[in-house]
């Protein structure tokens, strides 16, 4: 077990790959669904962030580094409060989905239908435990093109420039 030290200078790391979707899975409706309204403090040149996340009433400050594939992803719980008081400083810069969780082979598929000014635009993002199974990962035939790369596609430049053209 890492000393308290050791574990302060631990990095988590977030493996993750993103999708658009061409068409839902079967049964969508069986899956369990959450609300979520996320909106960005800070968007750094280098693709750096510090969000906040509203989904159903749990609260959330992230911190993100820069990449695309795999990132350094630090997450604090907030109170009511706290949220409510850093909210505003969101404004113009905000994406709101309704995201379903789908089991799928050994990983989970968060499938995000967006809302709001991003209404048409369906994505799906898949965290793996390592950029090896990241790198095996087979997609269902649902997925459509891989958008991991397209700096267009990350959430908070959705929020700040709209649906890419």
């Amino acid at each position: 077990m890492p000393s308290p030290e050791a574990e302060k200078n631990i990095q988590p790391i977030e493996i993750e790959r993103k999708y658009l979707v061409s068409e839902f899975p079967e049964n969508l409706s069986e899956y369990p669904k959450k609300k979520i309204q996320q909106g960005y403090l800070v968007v750094g040149t280098d693709g750096s962030e510090v969000r906040l996340r509203d989904c159903e009433g749990e609260y959330s400050l992230t911190v993100k580094s820069t990449g695309d594939m795999v990132r350094t992803e630090r997450q604090v719980a907030l109170t009511d409060e706290q949220f409510d008081l850093l909210w505003p400083l969101t404004d113009g810069k905000r994406v709101e989905k309704e995201r379903y969780s789908i089991p799928f082979d050994d990983v989970e598929i968060q499938l995000d239908i967006y809302t709001g000014n991003l209404e048409g635009l369906v994505t799906a993002e898949v965290e793996f435990s390592s950029v090896a199974a990241a790198e095996l990962f087979n997609p269902p035939e649902w997925f459509g093109a891989e958008v991991t790369s397209e700096s267009s596609y990350k959430n908070q430049n959705l929020a700040t420039r709209g649906i890419p053209e």
